[in-house]
């Protein structure tokens, strides 16, 4: 397996799990680790300069976020992921996520929203820090703020099984810096309509904010996990 691209030299030792992790993350993107490929430790410690240990560290890390697979006696490959599978899970989740936002929005309380907006800035301080982990954990919490108000509970459910499908694919769009800035912005406008009572305006921007996030993804997945920095 030849992965290519510059080393950078041996990292300092604070530094070696993070840059293993970012190293890793960049490969996936542009397609220098295919998804179903092996990722082995020895040849990417030697490509990114680093030794075997934060290799392995930073295999675990994605494999929490879903961007790496572990196979028992295998080793760790880089996850399939399906432009078929992105695009029917997508096209469900615009038919639903707008009908538990039209039933939950009116129904959030103050303290709903504020969770809403704790979630949003918790995912922009993992988004400026570059933790991938903790900004799927956030991104999660902030959109389930808005849908989740009782008298739903299949619908969650649903929703809930459509996300948890999706994780690996949204794990791979955060990995790109423009793309983690633009939900970040995509939040804020989310909020605001949100504070607003604006109902619509909720609907309308998550559509958006949905619709870039599959059009990122089409363009990595149609091109074979290739895709330079947008």
């Amino acid at each position: 397996m030849s992965l290519g691209g510059p080393a950078s030299g041996q990292a300092a030792p604070g530094t070696a799990l993070q840059h293993a992790v970012a190293w890793l993350r960049e490969a996936i993107v542009s397609g220098r680790l295919r998804p179903g490929q092996q990722v082995k430790q020895e040849h990417v410690a030697a490509a990114s300069g680093l030794s075997v240990a934060p290799v392995r560290e930073a295999l675990r890390v994605l494999e929490q976020e879903g961007q790496v697979t572990y196979r028992p006696r295998r080793g760790y490959f880089v996850t399939e992921l399906s432009v078929a599978d992105l695009e029917e899970i997508y096209s469900l989740r615009a038919t639903l996520e707008p009908v538990a936002v039209r039933h939950a929005v009116p129904r959030l309380d103050e303290e709903a929203i504020e969770r809403v907006e704790t979630a949003a800035r918790e995912c922009a301080e993992a988004a400026r820090a570059g933790d991938v982990a903790a900004e799927l954990q956030a991104n999660r919490r902030f959109h389930f703020g808005i849908f989740d108000a009782p008298g739903q509970p299949h619908l969650l459910r649903l929703l809930t099984l459509l996300w948890e499908s999706t994780e690996a694919y949204r794990a791979l769009y955060y990995n790109s810096p423009a793309e983690r800035a633009a939900a970040v912005e995509a939040h804020d406008r989310i909020l605001a309509a949100l504070r607003a009572g604006d109902v619509e305006g909720v609907v309308a921007e998550l559509a958006a904010h949905r619709q870039r996030g599959l059009e990122f993804l089409r363009g990595v997945l149609a091109a074979g996990g290739h895709r330079g920095e947008p």
